[in-house]
């Protein structure tokens, strides 16, 4: 499809205006249009034209999709991604991953500003409720990526930009209600650029749901504030503030396996010694988020980027527990002065507290002339976290909001790095990238073992190269190969400290080669990407029982993945458009004891089992989706436009563990969904669009996520507690959209 005699302008705040006056193609426009994002993520993207694998949805693909679920029910038809969800419905705690690489181990950022938690190193999507009402884009990286601020990226890298700001003075109220007594609110509104430079918006958002697994309800609530300041020409100061408070029921135990066919929502948590269920059970947490950015184009060429910010985060999980010992929490046994019995443990309300402070600040400084692009960049954050705990009720004499424990911990990271990139006859690109991040933690002991307080300083080196050679680019065709070669190294979690108190888990190593095809041509693309990653003291649950009496992982010595990644679009006519992706790959632990519980032997010693080659856990070897979007009724006198989405989803066998042990697996699983949308530009609105997605229409039984609880051997038995995460059967979202 070619434009005629058009005038394209795109003006951004902060990074002036372009404009394009001449015949092209859509995707020569698209491409113009990337070379002008925000300074805070051009830094740590990859470009269009890097030697990575990677998908990029802009803000129509993510309106679309927003009915109200979490930000990764936003990427379930990216390549290789699986996403989860606790509550069964989308809402509240949801996980996502990418070939097989779980949340602890992506990389994500927003407007170039760390997100992962620096203790547990995951990202919490439900700390920012709705974040995709307010998001220009989402790049997601496969694979080690590029280098980046923030925890390592060991499998994946996310980078969100939400801080683009509403072109002209207006608002949008955004309605949806679906099942499960599940409502989406969301209101935004914003000034357009004033006079001045100045520019101001606003978010405020309500997402509440019953959860599809009993007692797992959420109310989750954020409001964002932006506002900008034009200084000149080439000086511009941004500022965001978000706040997103979430309550949640707790489901994160999974459904015993017995319970499956019988009781699907069937949720354990809170159950009391009458057999009825507290009603308070509950994860309570508020996240905010303060983003400062100063942007200035020195020349044509050189352009340089600051930003300093605080996330602050206070808050408690409240459960209800039978039967804890006195001497756990520090307190004497209880005597009964009337039957002087003595009492060892007692019935009680809990409250277990994280607050912390996270702070620092990010650079880049960026130049780009004709066929050289360069990068320098990093960023320097430090983590202050207090963890304490309260009892708020007990059957016996209990001191009142009684604290047991109150432990600090601080986590320093300093992150440097250089990025190259060099065009040699409009055909070759170069590129390299070289970060050097220091990483010191210091643990000021645990909940159950307080008097363990390990320190570490790491000093890692993550080198990255690779090429593109553009075989075709023009109008008609765009053909290019790629390859890379990248090095990701890791430190351990928090709980991988709760081991000895003589030694210490090694951090991880990554090894990460990928090489692929792609063509792009008038009506249709398609592209192949091969990976082979190769770990080197991956840290795995083997079962072991450490010194300090804690499950906890283990490293293994070798373990890989590798695999290939498929991806095809057809559009045989503009009403109809094709899109599908396949991963097949191979996920293993080379070699790995597995210690099991011995109820057999008199002194409780564990069983070891040694495994060679088996599949790592929650890595499913096939993972493919699709989706048809009709478009059969477009009236472009009236701005109207109604379209069909057709999409389906297929993951293949899952292990819950390392073991591969045909006991202990997740089924495999195919979905359908269909959205319908239409719009429609009509005043006094300038939109007006509702959408329907009907999910799993065929209403099939499912588990997209587990693991194993327990295993042990008893009279030469093995006895084995699988947990699962049951979703949701056929479910509706109906949602309304007005723009004026």
């Amino acid at each position: 499809m070619q434009f005629k005699n058009y005038l394209l302008a795109i003006t951004t705040l902060g990074l002036g205006s372009a404009s394009i006056a001449q015949t092209e193609t859509i995707d020569s426009v698209r491409l113009k249009q990337q070379m002008l994002q925000p300074v805070e993520v051009r830094g740590l993207r990859a470009a269009s034209d890097a030697p990575f694998a990677k998908t990029e949805l802009n803000a129509k693909e993510i309106e679309k999709a927003n009915l109200g679920q979490d930000l990764p029910y936003l990427l379930q038809y990216t390549p290789s991604a699986v996403v989860t969800s606790d509550a069964g419905t989308g809402v509240g705690y949801t996980g996502l991953r990418i070939r097989g690489t779980d949340g602890i181990r992506m990389n994500v950022t927003m407007n170039g500003i760390p997100v992962n938690d620096a203790e547990s190193q995951g990202a919490f999507f439900v700390d920012f409720p709705d974040i995709a009402s307010s998001l220009s884009s989402i790049q997601l990286q496969r694979g080690v990526g590029t280098s980046t601020n923030g925890a390592g990226a060991f499998g994946a890298t996310m980078s969100l930009n939400n801080m683009q700001q509403m072109e002209h003075a207006g608002a949008e109220l955004s309605n949806t209600y679906g099942s499960f007594n599940t409502w989406k609110n969301t209101l935004r509104a914003g000034t357009g650029l004033l006079k001045g430079g100045f520019q101001f918006d606003v978010r405020l958002s309500r997402i509440k749901s019953d959860g599809y697994i009993r007692r797992s309800p959420s109310d989750l609530r954020s409001l964002q504030l932006l506002a900008g300041w034009e200084i000149s020409k080439k000086t511009s100061l941004r500022f965001m503030l978000m706040t997103g408070r979430e309550k949640t029921g707790q489901a994160w135990n999974g459904v015993p396996g017995d319970s499956l066919r019988t009781n699907r929502r069937y949720n354990e948590l809170g159950l009391k010694s009458d057999g009825n269920y507290y009603n308070d059970q509950t994860d309570n947490y508020q996240q905010d988020y303060y983003q400062l950015f100063l942007d200035h184009k020195f020349n044509k060429y050189l352009t340089g980027h600051i930003a300093t910010f605080l996330t602050r985060g206070k808050g408690y999980y409240q459960e209800y527990r039978m039967g804890e010992s006195f001497s756990s929490y520090g307190l004497p046994d209880f005597v009964s002065p009337t039957a002087a019995d003595t009492i060892t443990s007692t019935d009680m309300i809990r409250q277990l507290w994280l607050d912390n402070y996270y702070y620092g600040s990010v650079f880049s400084l960026l130049y780009d002339k004709k066929n050289t692009q360069l990068t320098f960049g990093g960023g320097w954050t430090q983590y202050l976290g207090n963890h304490y705990g309260y009892i708020k009720w007990a059957q016996y004499n209990v001191p009142a909001d009684y604290r047991w424990y109150k432990l600090d911990a601080q986590k320093n990271d300093l992150n440097l790095y250089a990025k190259a990139q060099h065009t040699i006859n409009k055909k070759l690109i170069l590129f390299g990238d070289l970060q050097y991040r220091n990483v010191a933690y210091m643990i000021n002991g645990f909940r159950k073992n307080p008097t363990l307080k390990p320190e570490a300083n790491y000093n890692f080196v993550n080198p990255k190269a690779g090429a593109t050679y553009l075989i075709t680019n023009n109008s008609r065709e765009r053909q290019k190969v790629y390859a890379s070669v990248a090095v990701a190294n890791k430190e351990p979690n928090r709980d991988d400290f709760e081991a000895a108190d003589t030694s210490l888990p090694k951090p991880e190593r990554l090894y990460d080669i990928e090489a692929g095809y792609e063509i792009n041509k008038k009506k249709w693309s398609a592209g192949v990407n091969l990976y082979y990653m190769m770990y080197k003291d991956q840290l795995v649950l083997t079962g072991k029982i450490n010194d300090v009496g804690a499950y906890t992982r283990t490293n293994v010595p070798n373990s890989f993945r590798h695999g290939i990644e498929l991806q095809a679009g057809f559009v045989p006519a503009y009403w109809i458009r094709l899109n599908a992706n396949a991963t097949f790959s191979e996920n293993k632990v080379v070699d790995f004891t597995e210690y099991i519980d011995n109820y057999d032997d008199p002194n409780y010693a564990q069983l070891g089992i040694k495994h060679s080659n088996t599949p790592i856990a929650l890595s499913p070897a096939t993972i493919a989706a699709g989706t048809v979007t009709f478009a059969p009724f477009r009236y472009m006198k009236n701005d109207q436009l109604l379209e069909m989405d057709l999409s389906g989803k297929y993951v293949g066998k899952q292990y819950l563990d390392n073991s591969g042990d045909e006991k202990r697996t997740l089924s495999d699983y195919t979905l359908c969904d269909v959205r319908f949308r239409y719009s429609i530009k009509m005043k006094p609105f300038r939109e007006l669009a509702a959408t329907l997605a009907l999910n799993n229409i065929f209403d099939r039984r499912y588990e997209s996520n587990g693991y194993v609880y327990y295993v042990y051997q008893e009279k030469g038995q093995q006895i084995i507690d699988n947990r699962y995460f049951p979703q949701a059967g056929f479910n509706w979202m109906l949602g309304l959209n007005l723009k004026f």
